[in-house]
């Protein structure tokens, strides 16, 4: 048998795959990336070059910030912005508090009617969120939380779905650790922040990030609970710019709005995007 030749052909033949793996992806990320690429092109264009273009053209040679002006002085896109970073930070700190507490009583702690309690919140991960909204917008209304930041923040501090992820996190930690540190006295608290919280820091980390994502785009309940400009978040904040500040016809101004508030989330995944994805697979993995 020729050694050689068996050995080019395998060369050959893992070179084609590589190139046609990395056609294939850079195609794939052609798809994704253009509509970023769209938003930020139509965001520096003036109004009227924008509406001058019958036939919409992939780049521009008078780029202006005007748009970047606008969305902060014809709109209160500023207040919008702070409204969402007041509502996301609480609403993810109090979210971490109670799942982290709930996680551990479920994968450390015994107590009568565990396994019966924890099927029961998995069995909510089949209730889609829509069916809810109604019992949690008569609950803050006749708890008179319409237009306040607790009516914003309460419905959302409680994930069954990063509680299960986190068990399952902490689940993997030796039960010899636990034992050792209940030998040496150790309280469950203790035990708790200093050996089951650093182990389990990328797990934390994505959950923090998912539910920061998640509050920055919440629309649904913000939109419903609110209609006092005050506490409006940014996403439903485009609709009044849309109706009441740029107007309907102003799509670079509005796409300038739109990128300033996508900015912060882009940033924050390029930044953490590997704790995420290591986070996701250590609380996906048994063992």
């Amino acid at each position: 048998m020729d050694y050689a030749k068996v050995e080019k052909n395998a060369r050959i033949h893992n070179r084609i795959t590589s190139v046609i793996t990395y056609v294939l992806l850079t195609f794939w990320a052609v798809i994704v990336l253009f509509p970023f690429y769209w938003m930020i092109l139509t965001s520096v264009k003036s109004y009227g070059a924008y509406n001058s273009e019958y036939i919409p053209k992939f780049y521009t040679l008078s780029p202006t910030v005007q748009n970047y002006i606008d969305a902060f002085t014809t709109v209160p896109l500023g207040h919008y912005l702070l409204n969402t970073a007041f509502f996301t930070i609480v609403t993810t700190a109090i979210m971490l508090f109670v799942v982290t507490f709930a996680a551990f009583a479920f994968a450390r702690l015994d107590f009568k009617g565990k396994n019966a309690a924890f099927l029961g919140f998995l069995s909510l991960m089949m209730i889609p969120n829509e069916l809810v909204i109604i019992t949690n917008f008569v609950t803050v209304t006749n708890l008179d939380l319409r237009n306040t930041f607790p009516g914003l923040i309460l419905p959302s501090v409680m994930s069954v779905f990063y509680i299960y992820l986190l068990k399952e996190n902490f689940e993997q930690i030796p039960d010899s650790l636990y034992y050792a540190a209940k030998v040496d006295g150790t309280s469950d608290l203790k035990y708790l922040l200093k050996v089951m919280i650093p182990i389990s820091k990328p797990t934390l980390v994505t959950i923090t990030i998912l539910k920061v994502i998640e509050c920055w785009n919440s629309y649904v309940w913000p939109r419903l609970i609110t209609d006092d400009e005050a506490y409006f978040l940014v996403s439903n904040g485009i609709q009044e710019i849309r109706e009441n500040g740029f107007g309907r016809e102003n799509i670079p101004a509005m796409m300038a709005a739109v990128v300033v508030i996508s900015f912060p989330l882009i940033v924050l995944f390029l930044i953490f995007r590997k704790k995420v994805m290591e986070g996701v697979s250590r609380g996906g993995t048994k063992g």
